[in-house]
C-alpha cells in the first residue's frame, strides 16, 4: 500500500457549549493512501465538515494527532468563494502567487489548469459571466493551483442542479486519473470528499466512510470495487447506494433514540 497522504489516530474534538463541552468527533482513526480517492458520509451535524477542517488545519483537535505528509491541504468548499473583481485566470494567478510560484511562470500554469478542467476559453472573464458550474471548475482549478497532494473537498457539488453535479463528477474523476496515470506516489493526488448523497459518495470514491451521529465517530466503511468510470445511474452503484443508505438510516434512528 502507498505511504499515507493524511493520517488520522485517536482524533476527538470537542467545542465549549453552555453546559460544558459538547463532543463533536470521538476516537477518529483514519488513513487515506496517496493517490486515494475517499467519500466521508453522515447525517446532518455528525462531524464531516469539522473533520476536513481539522486536517486542514484550521483548527486543532482536543485530542489525538492528525499528520499530513508534505504541504498543507488544498480546501474546496461547497461555495466557490472566488473574488469577484478578479478574472477566473486571476484567481488562480493568486493561488499561485500564495503558493510561491514565480511571476513569469503564472500566467502559463494557470491557463494549463483551466484546460485541465475544461474551460480552456475562460481565462478573461469575471465570475459573473461564469455558471455555477464553471465557477466550482475555477474554484478546483485554483485549489489545484496549491500544488498540494492531498484535496480536501466539502460538498462542492451540493448547490448544483442534477446534471451539472453528473459532468462535474465526470470532470473530477478525469481530473484524479489524470494527476495519478504515473503510478508514482510523489506526484500523486489523494482526495477526501464529504457529502451527504449516498450516490455521490459510490460514484466518486474508492472506499466510503460512514460516520456515526453526534459525536461523530466512524461506523463503518465500504470498499468500492467498482470500475471507473462510473456512472450514478449504474446498477452496481444502486445497489451499494441502497445498502449505505439503509446503514446510514439505522445511525440516524439510533441518534434520535438519545
Amino acid at each position: 500500500m502507498n505511504a499515507a497522504a493524511v493520517r488520522v489516530e485517536n482524533m476527538s474534538m470537542s467545542f465549549p457549549v453552555a453546559a460544558g463541552e459538547q463532543l463533536v468527533l470521538d476516537d477518529i482513526n483514519l488513513a487515506v493512501s496517496a493517490g486515494e480517492f475517499v467519500t466521508v458520509l453522515g447525517a446532518s451535524g455528525c462531524g464531516k465538515s469539522t473533520l476536513l477542517n481539522l486536517i486542514a488545519g484550521l483548527d486543532r483537535p482536543t485530542a489525538g494527532a492528525i499528520d499530513v505528509a508534505g504541504d498543507r491541504p488544498a480546501l474546496m468548499f461547497q461555495e466557490h468563494a472566488l473574488f469577484p473583481w478578479l478574472t477566473a485566470g486571476q484567481n488562480i494567478e493568486l493561488a499561485l502567487k500564495l503558493a510561491g510560484r514565480a511571476k513569469p511562470a503564472r500566467r502559463a500554469e494557470a491557463q494549463r489548469l483551466l484546460e485541465l478542467v475544461r474551460l480552456q476559453d475562460a481565462f478573461g472573464k469575471r465570475v459573473h459571466e461564469l455558471s455555477g458550474g464553471m465557477r466550482q471548475r475555477v474554484a478546483l482549478a485554483r485549489a489545484l493551483a496549491q500544488d498540494s497532494g492531498l484535496l480536501l473537498m466539502d460538498e462542492p457539488f451540493a448547490a448544483l442542479d442534477a446534471i451539472t453535479r453528473d459532468v462535474l463528477h465526470g470532470e473530477l474523476t478525469r481530473v484524479w486519473q489524470t494527476a495519478n496515470k504515473s503510478g508514482s506516489a510523489a506526484g500523486s493526488l489523494s482526495v477526501l470528499f464529504v457529502t451527504h448523497n449516498v450516490r455521490e459518495a459510490v460514484r466518486l470514491g474508492q472506499r466510503v466512510i460512514l460516520l456515526s451521529s453526534r459525536p461523530g465517530r466512524i461506523a463503518r466503511e465500504w470498499v468500492v470495487d467498482i470500475a471507473q468510470p462510473r456512472r450514478i445511474e449504474d446498477a452496481d452503484v444502486a445497489e451499494l447506494s441502497l445498502e449505505i443508505t439503509e446503514q446510514l438510516r439505522r445511525e440516524i434512528r439510533r441518534h434520535g433514540q438519545h
